[in-house]
């Protein structure tokens, strides 16, 4: 890994997950002398829900993710980083299927059980030799930590990402946990990034998947780096039941809310994660969005101001240049009304209803924006919509960075 992002979390001290197996080994996808595979056990009976990319050019890896959540079952979970095996063709589904034919008959088990996702460079074939070795080793390698599995599991990260959660569900506690992959190519079209979250709770895989598609929504569909929708984003949420709680199967059931909360809150502490290592990122923004026409209205006025190059920029060079924020909104191609728009930044309101604030001083927004934490906040002034969207600065080094990915 790089020097670690400015804006960096430390990891977490998250516990073990009973039925929950994790090994990590190197099958050296690139020229690199660092564990590059994972390898996750899965108890028998444990349910698994997910999310995957809707960008067409997607991975095979991501086509058999899902016809395998189908089963709502899991036994195993691999990833594999430095090669997405992406736009590779019969050789890249070729070596999927042996991954899958190969750890369904170390485990004992159906194939459609087996889940595997892989990152890193697009249109390379993932190398079946170097694929089954890596397994073998895995098979064989100690049980690791959380934060040996996140930091296999990265490609540019510059630091590992885990999150935890807890919850009581029919007077049992159950434990959520989180690790995730993502750096640059983030844009919200379902997961944009690889992330992992495992529970010791029984779920149904019906309410299980509707949950993570709940969470889904408002976290990790609402964070951009650069506008770019990756071609092998999953999330996947593997639940054990090892914490002997009658299963969920509605909001109905005891616990159901609690469980429902701890795993949003999981899934907006990873989102998060990720924006804090944008490539080169060095200012973590938060986007308000009030007073839009709907809910779906702010998200997307929301990410036409956090994918804005200009506003970007702006707030990489400290610059209360809000005009930029009007531009946003105004291509967003959403419901808006110039004369009823207001914006602020940080506790600052710079412009109401059309017009700058009277008097305004920009001395206090300067000072907001030399800070790591910028907040934005813009009101359409039409309805009672609502959305927070979660972005970072573009500076120098997200070029730097992606201008050498391959080498």
């Amino acid at each position: 890994m790089s020097s670690p992002s400015p804006l960096l979390i430390p990891f977490p001290e998250m516990p073990d997950i009973a039925g929950v197996t994790k090994r990590v080994a190197k099958a050296r996808y690139k020229e690199w002398d660092r564990c590059d595979l994972t390898y996750i056990e899965l108890d028998e009976g444990t349910s698994v829900a997910g999310v995957t990319t809707r960008n067409i050019c997607c991975s095979s890896e991501v086509e058999l993710c899902r016809d395998n959540l189908k089963t709502g079952s899991a036994r195993a979970l691999v990833v594999n980083a430095g090669n997405s095996n992406a736009f590779t063709g019969y050789r890249g589904r070729e070596a999927v299927e042996a991954i899958t034919r190969q750890v369904a008959a170390h485990i004992g088990c159906a194939e459609n059980e087996i889940f595997v996702s892989s990152t890193g460079v697009i249109g390379v074939p993932l190398p079946k030799d170097k694929a089954e070795a890596g397994l073998r080793s895995a098979f064989e390698a100690p049980i690791c930590s959380w934060h040996d599995v996140a930091d296999a599991i990265g490609t540019t990260d510059t630091f590992a990402k885990g999150a935890k959660a807890g919850a009581i569900v029919d007077g049992k506690r159950v434990e959520i946990v989180g690790v995730i992959k993502g750096s640059g190519m983030i844009a919200p079209d379902m997961a944009t990034m690889l992330g992992y979250i495992f529970t010791d709770a029984a779920v149904e895989p019906a309410f299980l998947q509707q949950l993570l598609s709940e969470a889904n929504g408002s976290t990790f569909n609402c964070i951009t780096v650069d506008s770019d929708t990756s071609t092998s984003d999953t999330v996947l949420a593997f639940a054990t039941g090892k914490a002997g709680n009658r299963p969920i199967a509605s909001y109905g059931d005891e616990g159901a809310d609690a469980f429902a909360s701890a795993l949003n809150d999981v899934c907006r502490q990873l989102a998060h994660l990720v924006v804090r290592d944008g490539e080169g990122a060095q200012k973590f923004i938060e986007i308000k969005v009030s007073g839009a026409v709907s809910d779906e209205s702010a998200r997307q006025i929301g990410l036409a101001i956090a994918n804005s190059p200009l506003v970007k920029t702006a707030i990489a060079g400290e610059d209360a240049n809000w005009g930029r924020v009007v531009m946003a909104v105004g291509k967003a191609g959403e419901p808006a009304d110039r004369d009823k728009l207001s914006i602020s930044f940080g506790a600052t309101q710079v412009a109401r209803n059309g017009l700058p604030v009277d008097g305004y001083d920009e001395s206090p927004v300067s000072a907001h924006l030399k800070g790591q934490e910028i907040l934005i906040g813009v009101d359409i002034g039409l309805g009672s919509g609502n959305a927070t969207v979660w972005t970072c600065d573009l500076t120098h080094g997200y070029i730097s960075i992606n201008a050498d990915y391959r080498s």
